[in-house]
């Protein structure tokens, strides 16, 4: 019994040397390489349009990246946010769908986006390992069980809790289970989150691309700096433009008008939280550069298209307001950067949008959109063709809330157009097309008949937008 099972066991074996023998002397189908690059967003919080350029520089690294002429980003300085709000515009960037189309048109309604079709399932079904690795949209998991959305492959997401828990204290989803965090200088939330992109980055596979969004909270109230970051810039010098304070509003609605004139104190404790910004900015600088780094380390950084930019701005007193959601540049612009390789370091003037990310990342991957996009593929833009049929607009909203009333505006390369659910109505002259340039939006010019045309023209425009 024993020697007819050590045939059996014999036989088999020379069987299977020869099946290997035979494998061997065939040719080897050549796989050819996925040549699609990968595709990394960094998403700040809040992050104030001003902060990037500055100078003295906020962050330096990324700041001596983007100016270097031998690198490879591109500038885009025209770039607004469709609705400026964290949990609408996190919605669009995942679907390339103005908020009114996403459903998602405040911060309380993150559950109503419908997670099956976004550039997580688009890329992950095309091939691509995706991540995520910080913020999420407001409120998940929306009072559910911890779940991992269609489309990740690897989730590491804050858990919704109060504002002051942002950067310790909070508690991160990891593939679904919790995982808690104190108050050490380790449990730092920006660190942590450079911490987990690098170990994706060094993980994941080398056959196929990836896509990975790293959304730290920072510069988010309670502006909280990392610890050897407190104080870094107390005797920085912090512009603060005509428009902080504003003293005379009676051109402005009255939402603006109800606000109250900031004192001395008030505009230097201002100054002091926009400093405070600017440090817990300097964490999501380490950030950049350590995810650079890697990606160069990798052999990998020369096939990565990397994204900077933030959900919304944020105005610290500009027209006595203190928080974002409004239509004014403080609130509706940011920093909008992006590497290409084989490009070269340029400022491109092109109107721009966060409802254009989705189509871009679903360009470069070589798929078509999972949904109707509002939006525009950026690529043309990184390869330096300019399409000669570009948006000349860009449609900025919000639903309203208890401060601020519905609110619809246009803005073009020269002009801001805003109607509201009240009636209201404000136009600016940017740039100074008829009268006085006015960059800082102190002058409403909605009621002087010398810009009746101009007024008219923009109101057909953004109707048009509106009913797209």
């Amino acid at each position: 019994m024993r020697q007819t099972s050590s045939r059996r066991i014999a036989g088999t074996a020379a069987l299977s040397l020869l099946v290997l023998a035979l494998a061997a002397s065939q040719p080897v189908p050549r796989v050819s390489p996925d040549r699609r690059p990968n595709i990394v967003l960094i998403l700040t919080d809040d992050q104030s349009f001003d902060s990037l350029p500055h100078d003295p520089p906020v962050m330096p690294a990324l700041q001596a990246m983007m100016q270097d002429p031998t690198d490879h980003w591109i500038q885009f300085p025209n770039a607004f946010i469709n609705t400026p709000l964290c949990c609408p515009s996190r919605a669009t960037i995942l679907t390339g769908e103005s908020s009114n189309h996403t459903g998602v048109q405040n911060n309380f309604e993150g559950a109503v986006l419908d997670d099956a079709s976004t550039v997580a399932t688009w890329l992950h079904d095309a091939g691509y390992e995706t991540g995520l690795i910080g913020k999420y949209l407001n409120g998940y998991p929306f009072g559910f069980a911890p779940y991992v959305p269609p489309g990740w492959d690897r989730w590491l997401v804050r858990k919704q809790a109060a504002q002051g828990s942002l950067y310790y204290d909070y508690v991160l989803e990891d593939q679904g289970f919790p995982v808690v965090h104190g108050d050490e200088p380790a449990d730092y939330s920006t660190d942590v989150y450079a911490s987990a992109a690098v170990s994706f980055l060094r993980s994941a596979p080398a056959d196929r691309p990836f896509f990975l969004e790293i959304a730290p909270s920072a510069p988010h109230r309670p502006w909280t700096p990392a610890p050897g970051d407190v104080g870094a810039y107390a005797g920085m010098p912090i512009f603060q433009p005509p428009s902080v304070g504003e003293p005379d509003v009676s051109d402005k609605p009255a939402w603006v008008r109800r606000l109250p004139e900031p004192d001395a104190a008030r505009l230097a404790q201002l100054r002091s939280l926009h400093q405070r910004s600017f440090e817990a900015l300097r964490a999501v600088d380490r950030l950049v550069a350590r995810v650079v780094r890697v990606l160069r380390e990798r052999g990998a950084l020369d096939r990565t298209v990397i994204f900077f930019l933030t959900d919304n701005g944020f105005s610290f007193g500009e027209h006595r307001w203190v928080s974002k959601a409004c239509p004014y540049e403080e609130c509706v612009r940011t920093p909008f950067l992006v590497r290409f390789p084989g490009a070269l370091s340029h400022v491109d003037d092109h109107l721009v949008s966060n409802v254009d990310l989705a189509p871009t990342f679903a360009d470069l991957a070589g798929v078509a959109p999972g949904n109707r996009v509002d939006g525009r593929s950026l690529v043309p833009l990184l390869e330096g063709r300019s399409p000669p049929s570009w948006r000349t607009g860009v449609l900025l909203e919000y639903v309203g809330d208890r401060h601020i009333p519905a609110w619809w505006a246009i803005r073009t390369a020269n002009f801001l157009y805003v109607e509201y659910a009240t009636g209201e109505r404000e136009l600016y002259d940017l740039t100074g097309r008829l009268g006085p340039a006015d960059p800082y939006e102190l002058d409403n010019r909605a009621d002087d008949p010398a810009y009746a045309p101009v007024l008219a023209r923009l109101a057909a425009r953004l109707a048009a937008l509106r009913g797209a």
